[in-house]
């Protein structure tokens, strides 16, 4: 992974680990790893989405644990320089100062930590749409939505889920939902 975060400019590396701390903080659900990549790539440089998802994992962990322990910058820094000897200069210039100036604000709580463990919803999006035909038929004049659900997984990595249902699928889907609101009125 080192090799790959050498690759990564100083700031891009900034505002990934800026959206990580944020995301530790509960400020933000995840991080948009495949909107930064594309913006990393559109500067030049080659990177896929896995690889900057890894790097996005190794600074996530390097900062819960941090937290967790109550690491100083100094301290933090030092068992860096000791553990991993190949992380680029730039990288680690940038994980101090990240650290130092919103470090303390990280609270990695039990709490948080169970609620961590499933995904949490960021947006969703629909569509409306009609198969007219196909291959093997002419006429289908066939409705169905297609629905996407942005989600954060619990390592904060922002994930598009998506799925089609025919219009009474549709139909319960959005029952259930507002059986759910009319729940949520009554807390």
């Amino acid at each position: 992974a080192a090799d790959k975060i050498n690759l990564i400019p100083q700031d891009f590396f900034a505002e990934l680990c800026e959206q990580i701390i944020q995301h530790l903080n509960h400020k933000i659900p995840g991080v948009n790893v495949a909107e930064l990549c594309q913006r990393i790539q559109t500067s030049g440089i080659e990177i896929n989405v896995g690889d900057l998802a890894k790097i996005a994992n190794i600074v996530s962990f390097l900062f819960s644990t941090a937290a967790r322990n109550n690491l100083s910058t100094e301290e933090l820094v030092s068992t860096l320089g000791s553990a991993v000897s190949a992380l680029p200069k730039h990288a680690v210039q940038v994980i101090r100062h990240v650290w130092n100036e919103q470090g303390k604000s990280v609270n990695v709580s039990e709490d948080a930590r169970n609620m961590a463990t499933m995904g949490q919803f960021v947006d969703i999006k629909w569509k409306l749409g009609v198969a007219m035909s196909s291959d093997t038929c002419r006429s289908l004049k066939y409705p169905y939505v297609t629905v996407t659900l942005k989600v954060a997984d619990p390592s904060g990595q922002i994930t598009d889920k998506s799925f089609e249902m025919t219009i009474p699928q549709f139909k319960n889907f959005f029952k259930q939902f507002k059986e759910m609101a009319a729940v949520l009125e009554t807390v």
